[in-house]
């Protein structure tokens, strides 16, 4: 039997998604010199891939299944099954924008001023589609990197991708619109989408991955409680949780387990000990599969 051949986004989803595989339960090893990183799992093989690129990759079938951004199905209009949405990108768990900006000083409010200007973007398809649909017609230029420094000199605006925004601001530059808003999508080769055997070992891939999203800024929490004072833990506990309550050993004390926000967890712990709770015991979490 073939493994499975997975490609892995190569730049700056790289960390992020070798760091998710972790947490998900598969050891990756990167090599400087290789775009071949090992995995601990002799059913799949593994290939870094551009972001851009790895959707044309998985239509041909060069690989079976990859990792990248769903603005680069779009913008390859490549023939792919989107398998899943993973909730995850560079710097967060928020989506990525594409976004068109001008210079701060610029008078452009909106595209329908960009009338017959030059716009530098990395998602040439994309960025005309977006135009066509304002009716608008700008000169639409491919840009290698570094998009941001193009304007004014070489371009009247961009359309380029941000999280937060801080490197436009940083480079003094006004935001009039978003293009597109991308999440990171799990995709499959459709021949491959069909095969049972494969198909089971990305749907089993995907569903760890997921788990290990899911369990993102999120910990567990147990302590131990007298009944008398079983209320007033409850009332404690984020509202619209449902711990788990156990009888313990002693009929008189029973233990709860249940899971909260990490940020949290600095409040509750004092409000916990306060309505008598003991043994408290915080630990995280690698996956939460529902």
């Amino acid at each position: 039997m073939k493994p499975l051949k997975l490609g892995l986004p190569k730049g700056s989803l790289q960390d992020a998604t070798l760091q998710l595989l972790g947490r998900a339960g598969w050891r990756v090893t990167v090599s400087s010199r290789s775009y071949f990183p090992t995995i601990d799992d002799s059913e799949i093989t593994c290939m870094l891939v551009r972001a851009q690129e790895m959707a044309r990759y998985v239509e041909t079938g060069a690989l079976d299944a990859g990792i990248t951004g769903r603005d680069w199905v779009l913008e390859t209009d490549a023939e792919v099954k989107e398998v899943a949405e993973l909730l995850y990108a560079k710097q967060s768990l928020a989506p990525v924008r594409w976004v068109l900006a001008v210079p701060d000083n610029a008078p452009a409010q909106s595209a329908r001023d960009l009338e017959g200007k030059v716009i530098a973007t990395e998602v040439v398809n994309l960025t005309k589609k977006y135009l066509a649909r304002h009716g608008v017609q700008a000169r639409v230029e491919f840009s290698w990197g570094a998009t941001e420094v193009k304007v004014p000199q070489l371009a009247d605006a961009i359309v380029e991708i941000t999280e937060t925004g801080s490197s436009l601001r940083a480079n003094r530059l006004r935001i009039i619109d978003t293009v597109l808003e991308s999440r990171t999508v799990f995709i499959a080769n459709t021949a491959a989408a069909s095969d049972p055997w494969k198909c089971e070992k990305i749907s089993n891939i995907v569903l760890l991955l997921q788990g290990a999203i899911a369990a993102y800024n999120k910990v567990g929490i147990m302590l131990n409680v007298r009944r008398e004072h079983l209320d007033g833990v409850l009332r404690a506990l984020p509202a619209l949780k449902n711990p788990t309550i156990s009888t313990l050993s002693d009929a008189d004390w029973v233990a709860i387990n249940t899971i909260v926000d990490e940020d949290v967890v600095r409040h509750l712990i004092p409000r916990l000990k306060a309505a008598q709770a003991q043994g408290i015991v915080e630990y995280p979490l690698n996956k939460i599969v529902l």
